[in-house]
């Protein structure tokens, strides 16, 4: 039954490179047949513990390759995957996003293996640029370490952007796709952060979490349409984070509730 379901992944895993004339591993250290299987097994989260929804995957042309950039919240990156599941199950075209991933990622042991070859990229210019250059697709969190480790008051209420996503999207002249995520903020309600605690440990952040596991919160992924960046990256960011922010805001108003 397993094979089955990893067969299926598979098989959308191919469609998504196959149309960009990609192989099944790339010079990343991406492996599909790994990559079919981890899905496999997160799948069912996807679709029945966090019942993932979305909203405007029409506006994502069907050619082309794009830079996604989300908000980013929830303690762990369970949004990233999220986003990338939701671009290969609810696109009749499906997308094979690649990600960045914070600078210390590698150094972790187990968890960088699965990065690698599950087609996360280390977070660095040149990497981001290649990966354009590549014909992939690339999803950036502006707010890196500073919106996945917000506090719950804060919640919803975008940290500042750095503006390197636009740089890049003026230099590849690749369409923006802003997206908006609703649910990740209350996957792990956050009560502090020490950041003295984590400056000693040499660490990004030191969350204090009200429970150690995700809750089942109902997550929304809001697709907005492609944006072109032709001014200086400075007024980019700031466009991008604008629209980012009423899409949230207006995500909210339209949720009922937090669970459903």
């Amino acid at each position: 039954m397993i094979e089955t379901f990893i067969k299926k992944n598979r098989d959308i895993l191919k469609k998504a490179t196959e149309k960009n004339g990609k192989n099944i591993s790339d010079s990343f250290g991406m492996d599909l047949d790994y990559l079919a299987k981890i899905i496999t097994i997160i799948e069912p989260f996807y679709k029945f513990y966090f019942r993932v929804s979305t909203f405007g995957v029409e506006n994502i042309p069907n050619e082309g390759n794009f830079l996604f950039i989300s908000n980013h919240s929830g303690q762990i990156p369970i949004d990233g995957v999220m986003i990338g599941l939701s671009l290969l199950f609810e696109k009749k075209s499906p997308i094979l996003l690649r990600s960045m991933v914070e600078r210390w990622v590698p150094e972790l042991p187990f968890i960088s293996t699965i990065f690698s070859k599950g087609g996360q990229i280390l977070g660095t210019p040149k990497n981001a640029k290649r990966v354009l250059d590549e014909n992939n697709s690339l999803l950036i969190f502006p707010e890196g370490v500073k919106g996945i480790s917000k506090t719950f008051k804060n919640r919803y209420k975008l940290a500042e952007f750095g503006s390197g996503f636009a740089r890049l999207a003026i230099e590849t002249q690749t369409p923006i796709i802003p997206i908006a995520v609703i649910g990740a903020e209350e996957q792990i309600p956050t009560i502090a952060n020490i950041t003295n605690i984590a400056n000693l440990l040499k660490i990004p952040a030191m969350p204090i979490p009200i429970t150690p596991l995700p809750l089942p919160v109902k997550y929304r992924i809001y697709f907005g349409e492609p944006i072109y960046c032709i001014d200086n990256s400075e007024e980019s960011t700031e466009k991008i984070k604008d629209i980012i922010q009423k899409m949230l805001d207006d995500g909210l108003k339209k949720r009922e509730h937090i669970f459903w």
